[in-house]
């Protein structure tokens, strides 16, 4: 055990990596390989993060959520966003009850009647479809864990997590999202396509009349619980502060940038994303079995937590630059270790 490590949280980490994994093998009766995508969201749940999922419509981006739900003893809501959704769809309105008195008058109240986002798990399919006031009405909900309808806020249950999807190549009729919301995001996760054998294997489960059965296995106690644990994991001072610089160079202006990043990018990554990379991080700790956080978890955790924090500028569109590729140059070129800063 190393001397950094908390005793009360390695304690823990067992039942941790047990829940972790009982989670991930009932979502893999119903998703066959996306390994990767399956930790990110998890790790996101875990962490009381939004998630971000792209990729091209067939992939089982929405399969994937609702298997999480059905492994979960949580309430679960699917929004499916279209153009003509409106703000009280899905955050709820106010309306009026009445109600007959014994000596025959009406008495007239005014109710708030809870719309889909009260739930625990938020399924916000093909969110770039909404128009932007509608995609703001989710801001709220996504950073503050609240709703506030007609001057009154209204604390959603815990845990509540967004996992939205978008599809990034049909545009049209799309609204892209705003910077804001994105940010909001903790983690953007591609989805790409399936292997050959993977293919074959979907093919076998869903040609032939079987059914997956996905049972709970997790309680909203228990993921509160994790929520917290997670929390207690230890961080060094240098190993967080290589988390900072990897925000920082992605800042074009900024000292640690890289040669790709002063030339392909127009803005970088918020506290938010130093927030992310942590938090992730020290998921990946619990579950390599250790209670603190190392090097190598920032960095496994850098591309999904900063390609949608990165903004291109012109010149890097018109180069065909990827965000992924500027964050794949910061994670090869940025040093461990670093001089303190001034005054320090």
């Amino acid at each position: 055990m190393a001397q950094s490590d908390n005793p009360d949280v390695l304690a823990q980490a067992d039942d941790f990596r047990r829940d972790y994994a009982a989670v991930k093998a009932e979502i893999g009766k119903a998703i066959v390989g996306h390994e990767a995508i399956i930790d990110g969201v998890l790790t996101c749940m875990f962490v009381g993060g939004n998630a971000l999922l792209e990729g091209v419509p067939g992939l089982g981006k929405t399969m994937l959520i609702r298997a999480l739900s059905d492994a979960l003893s949580l309430h679960f809501s699917r929004i499916q966003f279209t153009p003509d959704l409106m703000p009280a769809d899905i955050t709820g309105t106010t309306i009026v009850i009445e109600n007959q008195r014994p000596d025959g008058t009406v008495a007239r109240e005014f109710q708030f009647q809870k719309g889909p986002l009260f739930a625990q798990i938020i399924l916000a399919d093909e969110i770039n479809r909404a128009t932007p006031k509608t995609q703001s009405a989710m801001l709220e909900a996504m950073q503050e864990k609240s709703v506030t309808v007609g001057g009154t806020t209204h604390a959603m249950q815990k845990p509540f997590f967004v996992l939205a999807t978008q599809n990034p190549i049909e545009q049209e009729g799309t609204y892209p999202l705003p910077e804001a919301q994105l940010d909001r995001f903790m983690l953007k996760l591609d989805v790409g396509y399936s292997s050959r054998t993977q293919l074959m294997e979907i093919l076998n489960r869903t040609t032939m009349g079987v059914t997956p059965d996905v049972r709970p296995v997790l309680d909203a106690e228990a993921i509160v619980g994790y929520q917290q644990l997670v929390r207690q994991v230890l961080i060094a001072p240098h190993v967080q502060d290589y988390a900072v610089r990897a925000v920082l160079a992605t800042h074009p202006d900024g000292p640690f940038a890289t040669s790709l990043a002063k030339q392909f990018l127009r803005f970088g990554g918020s506290p938010r994303a130093a927030q992310a990379l942590v938090l992730g991080a020290k998921v990946r700790a619990l579950l390599d079995g250790r209670a603190h956080v190392a090097v190598q978890d920032i960095t496994a955790m850098m591309p999904p937590v900063l390609r949608h924090r990165v903004l291109l500028n012109f010149e890097g569109t018109a180069e065909g630059i990827t965000p992924d590729m500027v964050v794949n140059d910061i994670v090869d070129h940025l040093p461990v270790e670093a001089a303190a800063p001034a005054g320090a």
